[in-house]
């Protein structure tokens, strides 16, 4: 669909563009002579208008090419923004070279209206900038969940100005699931505080645990070997298409730990998708408490009202 609207505004673009330089070679017709004073302003409008419209034609031939040869969703998205925010400002120098009589005038009227801007719109532009910045130092695309200043979420839209990102967790969830909130924050936060990215392009997973109650009783080997069993049997399902030697960096582990109540507690750590986490740790768990419970003799489960 993205596509084929990218097409019709190509056609469009394109046909404006012609029916604009064919008025401006028709008015040289002996036709227009009564209209000579007005020839000078018509034709200098009617080719200001063909060259922003031949601007926005290949900015949209680019998006074209951009939608149908990159891959990320992120750089996809960071691609189109920069092709925009060209379009917009070779149009926005031809709208003055229009309203002035020379470059050069117009130059310095742009010098001095961003003279002004700058005092007036600290803000904004420090967004901007931080705008560049995202851009070409990636710190966080399209798609990838990240934490900013107690904010987490996944981000949505990254604008010229701020940063949008759909929260996960928040104040009325115990757990990782989105919780129907948008947060907009402006991008010059990243100047100044830390950016913590779960969704970085060198490891497609974080890890996570889950920890199940035991008895001291228990047989802790048999125990380890559930939760381990649980925890491949899941990853193996989830992922099929990893080979075998790559999902070696990804092996989970068991530990087990002393708890507040004087338990014993077998921690079982494991890769995860950052938007998988609830529902990785359910599947772990309804794998592994059936092979715990087959074995009653094997397995102790705390008993108490502190259970």
């Amino acid at each position: 669909m993205k596509i084929q609207k990218t097409k019709s505004w190509i056609t469009i673009y394109g046909v404006l563009a012609l029916l604009l330089i064919a008025i401006y070679y028709l008015l040289d017709l002996n036709v227009f002579d009564p209209w000579e004073q007005y020839l000078p302003f018509v034709k200098k409008l009617t080719i200001s208008l063909f060259l922003i419209a031949l601007i926005y034609l290949l900015s949209k031939i680019i998006a074209k090419i951009i939608d149908t040869q990159t891959n990320s969703e992120g750089d996809r998205y960071n691609l189109l923004r920069i092709v925009r925010f060209l379009a917009m400002v070779f149009s926005l120098i031809v709208v003055a070279s229009f309203l002035f009589q020379n470059l050069y005038a117009a130059v310095v009227s742009f010098g001095l209206i961003s003279l002004v801007i700058g005092f007036a719109l600290q803000a904004p532009i420090a967004s901007f900038i931080a705008w560049i910045y995202l851009i070409f130092r990636r710190s966080y695309l399209v798609g990838d969940r990240i934490q900013i200043k107690g904010f987490r979420g996944d981000v949505v839209e990254i604008s010229y100005l701020d940063t949008t990102i759909l929260e996960c967790n928040g104040d009325y969830l115990g757990n990782d699931r989105k919780s129907g909130r948008i947060i907009r924050f402006p991008n010059s936060l990243i100047l100044k505080e830390e950016i913590i990215n779960y969704s970085g392009p060198e490891a497609p997973f974080i890890w996570n645990e889950t920890a199940i109650q035991v008895a001291y009783t228990s047989d802790l080997q048999f125990v380890e070997e559930c939760l381990l069993e649980a925890s491949i049997r899941d990853f193996k399902e989830r992922y099929p298409q990893l080979a075998p030697h790559k999902q070696d960096q990804w092996e989970p582990a068991v530990y087990f730990r002393i708890n507040r109540f004087a338990w014993m507690e077998g921690v079982v750590s494991y890769p995860v998708e950052p938007e998988d986490t609830t529902g990785r740790r359910n599947r772990i768990l309804k794998y592994a408490l059936p092979l715990l419970n087959e074995a009653p003799d094997k397995v102790k489960f705390p008993e108490g009202a502190l259970r």
